[in-house]
């Protein structure tokens, strides 16, 4: 041992509890007469010390003990003669008398004298017995428990003890001892348990001396003292003595180097050997690891490999422990694991694909702190997180996103744009759970970061995205959607809580920066609650009437009406019920209810009463309420939390700054002129929905400064906003009137179209003497109308065409002169200027010359005049109709002088195909528009022009889903199943379904409406369409298999979307139609054999289509289906069609036989040439065999197969309308057959050479390969007949020379539909022009039935989510624009099909 200081020369030390131990100065006292000892050795006792024995009192002893204690705590090692003195009382002492001795006060004596002892006699101790030794410190360690308590009147003599072992290491003795283990662990065991809080630091330290000193002295730590400091760790006990925790991490902090083999060899035993028998605590080695890591990495050097062995485990629950722990060490903050250990953080990173749910879930939300302590990790996260947010758990993909929320709560810094963007995907999720916390995420970063700017300008334009993606998710079906975003505009976006001044202000610059889709959403979620409001309010109504059986059937329609506004319908409907039964009870509660939808209720009436409202519902013994719950969301969507007089008041005050000059618009990120046009948008709107808080005389004045701006649009829309709230302006604010009158009479003169036609509306709405003053602006326009002049008669033609349709009685006489001297024979049928021949189809507004701007608003004159008039009994409706046709015959060239470009022609065309379906919306009209204009009408759908396509297609859906055109006009959209664009085939799918289900819905409201089902259930459609379809232009030959392809894909085109439910036996009903068809004759030509025949055929196509989708077509149809008289003619007695008009070998190969080309919309009468290309010839196959035309390398399939292989073209990247394009088409690869013979025009072979004809064009589309036909194998044939004239699209054949008669007849080629848009292939990658050409032909055929292909297209083309409920409506907002196909792509599902990831064996999962 080595010699150490004598205690008596260290100063006075403080030993807790103000207690004090001081080394007195040493004394001589002259020694007691010596007593023998039991050994015969004489006993020297200190002086003045008597004989100890047991003959004596306990109290006698510790008194003499005492003064012994005195005397060995005087001593120093030096002192050689006392030492030989008392050397036999130093042996006396350890005899068993005093060892066993049953009072603790002479224990803790001899203790004491004990340790002095070893101190003194050091490095050899007196006793040379090892059982001695043993028992002697044994008998220490014991009495060491006396620490525990700091305020007994002995502690200073424990802590002397414990000091002077610790200071003389008295314990290394024992390492001479066999046994030596059993003191060590009774010693740590004692210090543990009786470390507490009261103890000071001198108390630790010494411990913590002790026994360090036999740790790092020592050969090696056993297992079981190594437990007895571990236990320590374990959180039972370290929840338990706090202090002990602290003792055993100091201690193993000092002894690392030490302790560390000892620890990795238990972690070794327990970890990779599974001896789970070496210790008690091996069931807490993941604990232990994660405790110990904190207190030094460095004691688990050797065991971090063991956890990556660990982490590949077979056994799911082991593998999680292992990484529920590693994710604590990696995650723990100061932690630099990752990068010192990278093997193991891969291995970790791999376990977020593992196979087991719980662990890929332990993963992910070990990310949360991984990205918040670690940023630097967030690239490594990044793309585990990605293939997470596809998890097929629903739990994992919430989690992911709550990791990535917190994160970014945390510090946006710490989430990338592309976490972000997972969020962002997932606002689309299958699962509502998962889209809510996604939505719920983004709303409160946008608010976090910028409403409340709480991270600068940086931050707020990295989330500036999020507005616009929650408003884009107003576009869902799901009505749980909807009132999210209501929820969140409310909470978060415009936070309803804040001042007016401060919300409107929020507002404000908020629609200035939306874009036009977010924008279009906001309006229509207002619109939604405006409508919800008006419901409640007619609801309201219907309880002050009295009792009846009428007033209960409206009361159940309306409650059902409102039901479907709230979550989970089905359960809304009886809590609906219920409210109002209150409702009816209750007067006070109706009133409350009346207050809160009145137009006048301001935002804090209504905080009010819907406070009121829910305390008289809540039901104190009732915690959860779920009646109270529906009832709060019904009054959350109704009432005015936002608008009210005040409010308009401030968005007015703001707009006038910006107007002024002195708002904060730049900061706000806005421009002036931004901000102001998007206030005039915002008060329009909000004119239409809170018309009565615009009442008042600063709100006009300032609407009045903006009529006079110079901004058109500003313009516009004040005008609208004096319409839409002005009704009280004549009797309440004379001066504004005054002021406004020359202002509108201004407007409907010289203004624009849009300006023109609000001035006239507004004078018509909010003025009494209308008549007067709509005189004053009809008279001298109509004088002035100057044809050579037609940049300005389009603003004169808006003001008397809307004047004409607004006061009829007053002015349909004097319009008709105007009509008949001036629209038609002076402006429609003469063209005063040329055309300009650039060779595209459609131009940009601002390029159409006035003239067509002129005839198109005319044409829109003639229709307003009659829908005015309603009546047709001047014939006036019958010329108009005819001179529409000619226009749409006429391909928009009325005159034919050819003068007209081919652009104004579209623009032409377009007007009038809107007419004939505008005028069709009222019944006087209907009623005399015959099939063949019908027809017309309908073709303008397959326009060459994909704009004309565009703009008629969502007139036509516009009209028909407000119930205001007939039934007949759905059957138009089966012709979109020849649309060459995929998206515009889309966009009129889901506008049939939209169309579908309102007429089903008004079925089931209006119980009046099963007298009406000839012209509103959605079956009926069938009989229009097959009408339509035999009397289309390019069904020319009944027994032509590629036309009846043709024929077949747009009958499933609508009864696809008709057969996605059997609902009241529908299939059945259907087939009966198509039967009964066949018993009548065509009424258009019913004495024409071919007309009647194709027909019929049409028929049998509908039938073989019914019966291959359908097993249910062949139950009997619950009635009889009724027939339009317009289009066939009633079933005579006699007659009886049971032909089969397509034979089975035909039937075959419209289900299942090969494919075919799709037509090219658009037909022309020349082939189409371009510079240094040979134009494209189109023949049938019945005439040409295996013949396909030059330029082949198109792989067609049947349907929408080939319309999406070589057609699908995007709307975007290419310009469909040049008069004379470059064809390029894109395909799919697909197996080809050897060329046997090619056709082309005799003056087609003089402009390639060979080399030229024997090359072939490569076509690409993204994801294809070039499909590759051998050189050899084409056959040219340069002396084939020149291509005849054909037909256009929607015009009777012309009469023709004889010269060319005899080349129709040899070619005899059924005419081509619209043109195709034209894809970039990889060999033209400049060429960006589309091309309106003819597509060919070839006999390359795939073998999936076009059908199912044609699904799988359908799906691809909408907006799904991964179970494919997410479907996005495209035209739910109230004005639909060419914005909304933007729309489709901005708000485009990034959900995945997550049920289908892989699972793989061995604990992994495949990505």
């Amino acid at each position: 041992m080595l010699h150490l200081p004598e205690l008596h020369e260290r100063p006075v030390e403080d030993c807790g509890e103000g207690k004090f131990i001081t080394s007195s100065a040493r004394m001589d006292f002259p020694a007691t007469q010596p007593k023998p000892a039991a050994d015969g050795k004489v006993i020297y006792y200190p002086p003045g010390v008597k004989e100890i024995t047991d003959k004596i009192t306990n109290d006698e002893v510790v008194k003499r003990l005492k003064m012994v204690v005195k005397t060995f705590m005087d001593m120093d090692q030096d002192s050689e003669d006392e030492k030989q003195q008392y050397l036999p009382l130093a042996l006396h002492l350890a005899s068993e008398f005093f060892l066993r001795n049953p009072n603790k006060d002479v224990r803790l004596l001899v203790a004491c004298c004990l340790a002095d002892i070893f101190r003194i006699y050091a490095p050899e101790a007196p006793y040379t017995s090892h059982d001695k030794l043993k028992d002697i410190f044994l008998f220490i360690t014991r009495q060491l428990k006396g620490l525990e308590d700091t305020k007994s009147p002995q502690f200073n003599r424990y802590f002397y003890l414990l000091e002077n072992l610790a200071w003389v290491k008295s314990y290394n003795i024992c390492f001479e001892l066999e046994d030596c283990n059993e003191i060590f662990i009774q010693l740590f065991r004692t210090l543990f348990s009786v470390i507490n809080n009261s103890h000071n630091q001198k108390v630790q330290m010494h411990m913590l001396d002790l026994m360090s000193s036999i740790i790092m002295e020592g050969d090696g730590v056993t297992q079981e003292l190594l437990d007895s400091i571990l236990i320590n760790l374990i959180p039972a006990h370290k929840n338990l003595n706090k202090q002990a925790f602290d003792l055993a991490k100091v201690l193993l902090k000092r002894t690392v180097q030490t302790i560390e083999p000892c620890i990795a060899n238990f972690f070794n035993q327990v970890l990779v050997l599974g001896k789970s028998s070496v210790s008690d605590l091996s069931e807490h080695v993941f604990d232990l690891i994660q405790e110990l890591f904190a207190i030094d990495p460095h004691l688990l050097l050797s065991v971090m490999p063991q956890l990556e062995f660990k982490l590949k485990s077979n056994d799911g629950e082991e593998r999680l422990a292992v990484v529920r722990l590693l994710a604590k060490l990696f995650g723990s903050k100061d932690s630099d694991l990752a990068t010192q250990n990278r093997p193991l953080w891969q291995c970790f990173l791999g376990r977020f694909n593992d196979i087991h749910v719980p662990v890929r879930l332990e993963s992910v939300k070990f990310a949360s702190h991984c990205l918040m302590n670690h940023p630097d990790l967030a690239k490594d996260l990044t793309e585990y997180l990605k293939v997470r947010s596809h998890d097929p758990e629903e739990a994992i993909r919430h989690d992911v996103i709550v990791t990535i929320i917190t994160a970014g709560k945390r510090d946006l810094s710490l989430v990338n744009d592309q976490l972000l963007g997972f969020v962002r995907e997932r606002t689309l999720d299958k699962r509502w759970r998962v889209r809510k916390e996604a939505m719920m995420g983004l709303a409160q970063l946008y608010k976090k970061y910028c409403l409340h700017a709480e991270a600068g300008k940086d931050a707020a334009e990295k989330v500036s995205w999020i507005k616009d993606k929650l408003l884009h998710i107003y576009y869902q079906n799901s009505i749980d959607d909807k009132l999210l975003v209501e929820k969140i505009f409310a909470q978060y976006l415009v936070p309803h809580n804040l001042e007016t001044e401060e919300r409107m202000k929020c507002l404000y610059y908020l629609y200035a920066s939306l874009d036009p889709n977010a924008v279009k959403a906001l309006n229509e979620m207002w619109k939604c609650q405006n409508m919800l409001r008006s419901h409640v309010r007619e609801l309201l109504d219907l309880h002050k009437q009295p009792t009846s059986e009428a007033n209960s059937a409206a009361m159940f329609g309306k409650l059902m009406t409102i039901a479907k506004n709230l979550p989970d319908p089905g359960k809304a409907q009886d809590f609906v019920k219920k409210f109002n039964q209150v409702l009816g009870d209750d007067e006070k509660l109706r009133s409350q209810l009346e207050l809160l939808i009145s137009p006048t209720c301001s935002c804090k009436q209504a905080d009010v009463c819907v406070r009121e409202i829910a305390r008289k519902l809540a039901n104190p013994k009732q915690p959860t309420n779920p009646f109270l719950e529906m009832v709060k969301f019904l009054l959350e969507r109704i009432a005015p939390v936002h608008i009210d007089s005040e409010a308009i008041s401030a968005l007015v005050k703001l707009m006038n700054k910006s107007i002024e000059g002195t708002a904060d618009d730049e900061e706000e990120g806005v421009s002036p002129d931004t901000a102001i046009r998007a206030g005039l948008e915002l008060l329009k709107v909000l004119s239409f929905t809170h018309p009565t808080s615009f009442h008042s005389a600063e709100t006009y004045e300032s609407l009045l400064q903006c009529l006079r701006m110079e901004d058109d649009k500003v313009a516009e829309a004040a005008i609208q906003i004096f319409r839409n709230t002005g009704h009280k302006i004549e009797t309440d604010l004379p001066q504004i009137r005054s002021t406004l009158i020359p202002i509108l009479h201004q407007k409907a003169k010289r203004g624009t179209p849009h300006q023109a036609k609000q001035a006239v509306h507004c004078i018509h709405a909010i003025f009494s003497n209308k008549e007067v003053q709509l005189a004053q602006i009809f008279e001298p326009l109509s004088r002035s109308l100057n044809a050579d002049v037609p940049e300005q008669l389009i603003t004169p033609l808006v003001s008397l065409g809307h004047i004409s349709m607004l006061a009829p009685d007053q002015f349909a006489s004097p319009m008709k002169s105007v009509v008949a001297n001036f629209i038609v024979k002076d402006l429609l049928m003469n063209d005063r200027s040329t055309g300009e021949k650039n060779g595209k189809l459609w131009s940009p507004d601002e390029e159409v010359s006035p003239e067509v701007l002129a005839k198109v608003q005319a044409i829109k004159l003639l229709v307003r005049w009659l829908l005015g008039m309603k009546n047709n009994q001047s014939k006036s409706a019958n010329s108009t109709l005819r001179l529409l046709s000619a226009m749409l015959v006429s391909e928009g060239d009325l005159t034919e002088q050819k003068r007209i470009s081919k652009s104004d022609m579209s623009r032409l065309r377009l007007a009038a195909g809107s007419a004939i379906m505008k005028l069709a919306q009222e019944p006087c009209y209907h009623e005399i528009i015959t099939p063949e204009q019908f027809q017309l009408c309908a073709l303008v759908i397959n326009d060459e022009c994909y704009q004309v396509r565009q703009i008629f297609a969502q007139k036509l859906h516009k009209a028909l889903v407000k119930l205001l055109l007939p039934l007949e006009y759905m059957a138009i959209f089966a012709l979109c199943a020849k649309d060459p664009v995929k998206e515009r085939r889309a966009h009129a799918r889901q506008c049939l379904l939209k169309n579908i289900s309102i007429r089903r819905e008004y079925i089931k409201q209006n119980p009046m409406a099963n007298e009406k089902l000839l012209s509103l259930l959605p079956e009926y459609v069938v009989p229009y369409m097959i009408h339509l379809l035999a009397h289309d232009p390019d069904f020319t030959k009944p027994q032509d298999v590629d036309q009846l392809r043709d024929v077949k894909e747009c009958l499933w085109f609508m009864l696809e979307v008709l057969m996605t439910k059997n609902e009241n036996n529908s299939h059945a009903f259907m087939k009966k139609m198509a039967e009964n068809i066949k018993l009548t004759r065509d009424a258009q030509s019913p004495d024409e054999p071919k007309a009647n025949e194709k027909l019929y055929t049409v028929c049998d196509v509908a039938l073989c289509v019914i019966n291959s989708k359908s097993a249910l077509c062949n139950a009997d149809s619950p009635k009889d289906p009724v027939l339009p008289t317009k289009f066939f003619t009633q079933p005579e007695k006699d007659f009886c069609n049971d032909r089969n008009y397509i034979s089975e070998e035909t039937r075959v190969l419209l289900l299942t036989g090969k494919p075919k080309p799709t037509a090219v919309l658009g037909t022309v009468n020349k082939p189409l040439s371009a510079t240094g290309r040979r134009p494209y010839i189109r023949t049938t196959g019945s005439e040409t065999g295996s013949n396909i035309s030059v330029n082949s390398e198109l792989s067609s399939s049947a349907g929408n197969r080939s319309r999406e292989q070589s057609s699908d073209i995007s709307e975007t990247g290419v310009s469909e309308n040049d008069e004379n394009p470059v064809r390029i088409i894109s395909v799919t690869p697909a197996k080809t057959e050897p060329v046997k013979n090619k056709e082309i025009n005799s003056d087609q072979a003089t402009q390639g050479n060979s080399t030229e004809r024997g090359k072939k064009r490569t076509a690409t589309a993204s994801g294809t390969e070039n499909i590759h036909q051998k050189p050899e194998e084409k056959n040219v044939d340069e002396t084939g007949p020149s291509l005849a004239a054909k037909t256009r699209r929607g015009r009777p054949p012309k009469p023709e020379p004889q010269g060319t008669t005899a080349k129709n007849e040899e070619t005899n080629k059924p005419p081509v539909r619209g043109r195709k848009r034209a894809a970039v292939s990889q060999e033209s990658p400049g060429s960006l022009e589309a091309g309106n050409a003819k597509a060919p032909k070839q006999q390359d055929t795939a073998k999936k039935p076009a059908a199912a292909q044609r699904q799988i297209d359908l799906q691809r083309s909408q907006v799904l989510g991964s179970d494919g409920d997410s479907l996005l409506e495209i035209d739910s907002s109230p004005e639909y624009s060419q914005n909304a196909m933007d729309l489709f792509k901005a708000c485009g599902s990034s959900q995945e099909d997550t049920e289908d990831t892989e699972i793989a064996e061995g604990g992994f999962l495949k990505v």
